[in-house]
């Protein structure tokens, strides 16, 4: 299937991953996609846990914005029975926590080998959606199981390939399980368009950023969309032919963002969504 040339996105999919403002409390990242439009907001654990979990759904609900997804639930594989079980226990929890959010969307970046046991640890990674699945269903929401860039291997997600979480989301229902494509981990995989399209309604969410040359830090090197190498629209075509039509989360590690006004980052990002994704 081909990408070709597609047009703008409209402003409404538009969602901040709170990684973008990581300098901002949750209560500043919400004020703030208020003041720019924002309509959808990503929000990470340990901010809603600043402010407290129900504080921090009323806060977002009164604000009328909707969560697009819970980042993060995962991190599975560990060196002892023990560990693996506190992974699990926390994983549920995450679950429940999505629910009060109101989002459906918990994001499962699956953690790194304990031991350089590759398959071991991936076997884990299984165990772990298996055993944090009936919890998911009976609380409505929806693992989405996102493969993070191969440099990320070692220290981040044995899960590296869109095909490699594809095969493990695909051991359970489609309404239950799925993947979150992020540009700035598949972008470089000869095989994304045809796994994108695999993916089709198993695609539970869609990130955004930039692949800069050279990336000036390993984690914290991702760029403002329009910055780097990735071709935007053209994979924005490949996962809408897939029928994925949801919020589109901007989802920026860079430290230079994070030291700057928010305020600036977000109309930036705002210009840039209009302009190139």
């Amino acid at each position: 299937m081909g990408g070709g040339v597609h047009g703008g996105v409209d402003l409404e999919r538009l969602s901040l991953n709170q990684a973008t403002v990581e300098q901002w409390s949750l209560r500043e990242a919400v004020e703030g996609c208020a003041r720019h439009g924002i309509g959808w907001i990503g929000p990470w654990r340990h901010k809603v846990a600043e402010l407290g979990l129900a504080a921090s759904a009323r806060l977002i609900r009164d604000a009328g914005l909707r969560v697009s997804s819970l980042c993060r639930g995962g991190w599975f594989p560990a060196a002892t029975p023990a560990e693996r079980r506190s992974r699990i226990e926390d994983n549920l929890r995450a679950v429940e926590e999505a629910a009060e959010l109101g989002t459906d969307v918990l994001v499962l970046v699956c953690g790194p080998a304990p031991d350089r046991d590759l398959p071991g640890a991936r076997a884990m990674v299984a165990e772990g959606v298996a055993a944090t699945m009936e919890r998911a269903a009976a609380c409505s929401v929806r693992l989405a199981i996102e493969p993070l860039h191969p440099m990320f291997a070692g220290d981040r997600s044995v899960i590296v390939t869109l095909a490699e979480a594809l095969d493990l989301a695909e051991r359970f229902p489609a309404s239950r399980c799925g993947v979150v494509v992020d540009v700035y981990h598949v972008w470089w995989d000869p095989a994304v368009e045809a796994q994108v399209a695999r993916a089709g309604d198993r695609i539970l969410g869609y990130h955004v950023s930039d692949w800069i040359v050279p990336p000036p830090d390993v984690l914290l090197g991702r760029g403002m969309m329009g910055d780097g190498v990735i071709d935007l629209r053209r994979l924005r075509g490949v996962v809408e032919a897939a029928g994925y039509e949801g919020p589109i989360e901007v989802e920026i590690f860079n430290q230079a963002l994070r030291d700057a006004p928010g305020d600036e980052v977000l109309a930036l990002l705002t210009r840039r969504f209009l302009s190139v994704v």
